[in-house]
């Protein structure tokens, strides 16, 4: 496994679902047994779901810090009122001036987990609220684009080069840009230095955008001849072995020459005045031989090309018609195949019925939280190729009018440690970051989403650097409600927090929904949650399965092959239990809730104010066989402090609440100590049911569960311990207190709620 330099952000998150891997089994970032990366050792007592290929190295950050002061974990503190002009033209006529002395918000970043530290300070003189300031300096924002067609088409593009992503306009002013905005600054010098380190990483798509860029920030023809080498890898031509004998893009995985496609597209687009005739001729050759036809028979027969179908709204289908997109726009008037023409006739079409509606109308990504990263990259490629290139977004900005809210969906999902990474993770995303929210900001007018990205270990990159507005200002934070309740029935999940900007943060998340029409990459797990505190994750996910399992993409029906796999069983899930089986698939829950719509302020120093709550109840019977009843609830205590999570059920089998967690667990009658990272939780069994057993047990199938398929193993979860508490057949009130034993707080700090009904459950109701 590579090692990457402190300093230098690692490429994020390979791409490659399969064994199919262009790259052959001699690929460093293929594993054999399993299909993507494993995760590298974690720090002692450091939980094991955290998102795979994350180095443990310190990201250090250039520029200044706001005030002078320190990067800070402390969670207390206290609140201070906002000074600052309400005056939009006083605050840009100065901003070139505060964006040199303030620097980056964050301070650093967090070594295991990744995640921005900001520093502790009540100076709210920057953070203020969200906004695009209005200004006419050119040191400050981008010009307008010159290439403003009346009657845009696909098939007519601009005359200058590049076409994608970064016209000529936008290289001119990229410099004095990147002189006065710290942002801007800090991407730039890591993109360089990724483009040093790529080595690790066999993507002719990020070695295609780091190679390019730096070429066209120093003119050193040396990147250029280092992008040749690398497309003559990629074209079977190199001295490392690439892909299969003939099909060397590897089109039955067509995610694969989806993504070498875009590389060639954006090689030939960014470097085109730099090729010669025959290199330019050699590129079309190769480009159509291995991408483009196969993209053309694609459509034209659904062997290769059932990601094009009007059922695969996801990542699939939006990857793989912006990989033929990007490669269509780039050599256009070139191409005497016609395959580029064809192409964008079948693309856009194509996506602008499937990939776009790959979100709810609530925001969430149809299929899980990683592979969010993976459909929304794909949907910024292509859209914003298509803007530079024709000069139009053809309805992929608003096909799909809650496109705009899946911005909130990551924001929400994430919490203060990682994800809320319910359900398959995919491999590690190299050619993948959540950049897509710079892109949404800008075009869908909402600061939020970028000021939140620009703090985020992956937001170094070439896309980054034309989709950022430097005019935005303000902190994502101020005015930011701390919970979110998503609603759209496939989905049903809630997010609640105590900070935005403290990494000991409380952070809770419980998910509902339907267990089928998230494209097979999600788990039997209505009723799930996870939850952060003290700068750990206690309880946790256990992600994604081993892809090449039999059976393991089969389908979603109640007897698939999907569910005898520990990883995507309901009892690999934090969640209820009953007979030792599996959820129903045909679930539909129902939810409800509340909160007390608390919002941070401009500090980073949060202190939650009395009476600020929320609340989640899901009616989650119909997920159960065996069950004539069943709720869970989930609310927060003593102004953000505690949790509870509470269940009522009737069950005519033996009901089990299993929680997973690195922690090491001691039982001590109803109480539960949990320890890790030299931090305590403490859990309290409130009103329990006569019979209760409260145990541990290793995280692995149950004896009598179903065989697996023959030769099949189950992926190990080493580390992983579940908390168990079994009951017999009955009907029960589970009360279960989460107490994490926060710094300064004594045991009569901590508060006892009173037992009410989950039908009760209201804002003051346990007050």
């Amino acid at each position: 496994m590579a090692s990457f330099e402190s300093g230098q952000r690692p490429l994020t998150h390979v791409r490659y679902e399969s064994a199919n891997s262009p790259y052959g089994a001699g690929d460093p970032y293929y594993n054999q047994s399993s299909g993507f990366l494993p995760p590298q050792k974690p720090k002692n007592g450091v939980s094991n779901w955290i998102k795979f290929g994350i180095p443990v190295a310190i990201l250090v950050i250039i520029g200044a810090v706001v005030g002078g002061v320190v990067g800070s974990r402390n969670s207390g503190g206290g609140s201070s009122s906002k000074a600052v002009s309400n005056d939009p033209s006083a605050v840009a006529s100065s901003a070139v001036g505060a964006k040199s002395d303030v620097g980056l918000f964050a301070t650093g970043t967090d070594s295991f987990y990744m995640m921005p530290l900001y520093p502790s300070t009540t100076n709210t003189a920057i953070f203020t609220v969200p906004t695009f300031l209005t200004t006419n300096d050119s040191r400050l924002a981008w010009p307008s684009d010159p290439f403003q067609p009346a009657n845009p088409s696909p098939t007519q593009v601009r005359t200058d080069r590049p076409r994608l992503i970064a016209p000529s306009y936008k290289w001119e002013v990229l410099p004095t840009l990147i002189a006065n905005d710290p942002y801007l600054s800090y991407w730039n010098e890591t993109i360089f230095g990724n483009a040093g380190i790529l080595d690790v990483c066999r993507q002719v798509k990020e070695r295609s955008k780091a190679f390019s860029y730096v070429y066209r920030m120093t003119n050193d023809s040396a990147w250029v001849d280092r992008t040749w080498l690398e497309l003559q890898n990629a074209a079977g031509n190199g001295t490392t072995p690439w892909g299969p004998d003939t099909d060397k893009w590897n089109s039955v995985h067509f995610l694969d020459t989806a993504e070498c496609s875009a590389g060639y597209g954006i090689a030939y687009d960014w470097l085109y005045d730099m090729w010669t005739d025959d290199q330019k001729q050699k590129i079309r050759f190769t480009l159509n031989e291995f991408g483009l036809t196969p993209g053309v028979n694609a459509f034209v027969n659904g062997t290769i090309g059932w990601w094009s179908d009007d059922n695969i709204k996801g990542n699939w289908n939006c990857v793989c018609n912006n990989g033929l997109t990007m490669a269509s726009l780039a050599i256009l008037g070139d191409d005497t195949t016609g395959n580029a023409e064809q192409l964008l006739g079948l693309t856009i079409p194509n996506a602008l019925e499937n990939c776009v509606f790959a979100v709810s109308n609530d925001g969430t990504w149809a299929e899980t939280a990683n592979y969010w990263y993976f459909g929304t990259t794909g949907w910024a490629e292509m859209t914003s190729s298509l803007m530079t290139a024709t000069g139009s977004d053809y309805g992929m900005l608003t096909n799909n009018p809650n496109f705009n809210f899946t911005g909130l969906f990551h924001l929400y999902v994430q919490g203060s440690t990682s994800l809320f990474n319910y359900g398959d993770h995919g491999p590690n995303k190299f050619s993948t970051t959540a950049n897509s929210m710079i892109f949404m900001s800008e075009q869908f007018k909402n600061p939020i989403y970028a000021l939140y990205q620009r703090e985020q270990y992956d937001a170094p990159d070439p896309w980054s650097m034309f989709w950022y507005d430097p005019t935005i200002s303000g902190a994502f934070w101020d005015g930011t409600a701390l919970d979110y309740f998503f609603d759209n029935s496939t989905d049903q999940w809630t997010s609640m927090r105590s900070s935005f900007t403290d990494i000991n943060a409380l952070y809770v998340a419980m998910k509902a929904g339907q267990l089928v029409n998230h494209q097979t990459h999600n788990d039997l797990d209505a009723g799930d949650f996870v939850l952060d505190a003290l700068g750990t994750r206690w309880a946790g996910e256990l992600g994604s399965g081993n892809y090449l399992s039999t059976g393991y993409f089969s389908s979603d029906d109640q007897d698939s092959q999907r569910w005898l796999y520990y990883r995507k069983r309901t009892e690999g899930q934090n969640t209820i239990l009953v007979g030792q089986a599996n959820q129903d698939v045909t679930a539909a829950p129902s939810v409800t809730h509340g909160s007390s719509g608390t919002a941070q302020g401009s500090s980073t120093v949060f202190t939650v104010p009395d009476g600020s709550t929320a609340y989640w109840v899901a009616n989650l019977t119909s997920a159960y066989f065996n069950v004539s009843s069943f709720s869970r609830g989930m609310r927060l205590i003593n102004n953000r402090k505690q949790v509870l999570i509470q269940d009522e059920i009737t069950a005519s089998q033996g009901i089990q609440w299993r929680m997973h967690t690195n922690a090491s667990v001691t039982i001590s009658g109803t109480t539960i100590t949990l320890e890790l990272d030299n931090q305590t939780l403490i859990m309290e069994v409130l009103n329990a049911p006569n019979g209760i057993n409260i145990s541990t047990a290793d995280a692995v199938r149950f004896a009598n569960d179903p065989p697996l398929p023959p030769g099949q193993v189950d992926q190990p979860n080493p580390g992983v311990t579940v908390l168990t508490m079994d009951l017999p057949p009955g009907s029960y009130t589970l009360e279960v207190l989460f107490n994490p034993q926060w710094p300064g707080m004594s045991s009569s700090d901590f508060k006892t709620p009173p037992n009410v009904a989950l039908s009760d459950w209201t804002l003051t109701s346990h007050d």
